[in-house]
C-alpha cells in the first residue's frame, strides 16, 4: 500500500487567485463574485482577509480558502500565482490603521502579478483616475486576470 501511494502523481495544481480586503470585506466579495463567475472552478480563490469579519465575508462569496492577518498574508502569498485587492494594500496605516507596514511590504514584495484597483478613499489623489463606479472595476480587474491568463503568463 506505501508503495503505491508514494508512486501516485500529484494532481495538478489550480492555480490559485489572493484575494486580499480588510474593513467588512465587501470588495473582495464582489470581486471573488465575479472571479468565480469569470473562470468558475479553473482557479483557487484565496481570501486573504487582514481581518477576520473580512475573511469570513470572503468566505461566504464562494473562496476555497481563506486565512487571516499579516502572516498568514505573507505565508499565503508566496503561493499565490496573483494577487487582486484595492490599492491600499500596498499602503502601510491604510484602511484606518488595518494595512501594517509588514502586510504593504509582503504584497509589494510577492513575485506575483498584482492587479490593484484605484479605490481612493485613504486621502490620496490618484490623477487620472476617472472615478468609476466599483462594479465597473472589478469587471475591468477581472477582464485583467482573463489577459494575463490568456498571454501564458508563467503565474496563471
Amino acid at each position: 500500500m506505501q508503495r503505491q501511494i508514494r508512486n501516485m502523481p500529484a494532481p495538478p495544481r489550480r492555480p490559485v487567485a489572493a484575494v486580499i480586503d480588510g474593513q467588512g470585506g465587501g470588495f473582495g466579495v464582489a470581486l471573488i463574485r465575479e472571479i468565480r463567475a469569470a473562470f468558475g472552478n479553473a482557479l483557487d480563490i484565496w481570501a486573504l482577509g487582514v481581518n477576520a469579519t473580512a475573511t469570513e465575508a470572503m468566505m461566504k462569496a464562494k473562496a476555497n480558502r481563506g486565512a487571516t492577518g499579516e502572516n498568514a498574508v505573507r505565508v499565503c502569498l508566496a503561493r499565490a500565482d496573483v494577487v487582486l485587492g484595492p490599492i491600499a494594500i500596498t499602503w502601510a496605516h491604510a484602511m484606518m490603521g488595518e494595512i501594517s507596514p509588514g502586510l504593504a511590504e509582503a504584497v509589494t514584495g510577492s513575485s506575483a502579478p498584482k492587479i490593484l484597483i484605484p479605490l481612493a478613499q485613504e486621502g490620496v489623489v490618484l490623477a487620472g483616475f476617472t472615478g468609476q463606479p466599483l462594479p465597473h472595476l472589478v469587471a475591468e480587474a477581472v477582464r485583467q486576470l482573463a489577459l494575463l491568463a490568456l498571454n501564458g503568463d508563467d503565474h496563471v
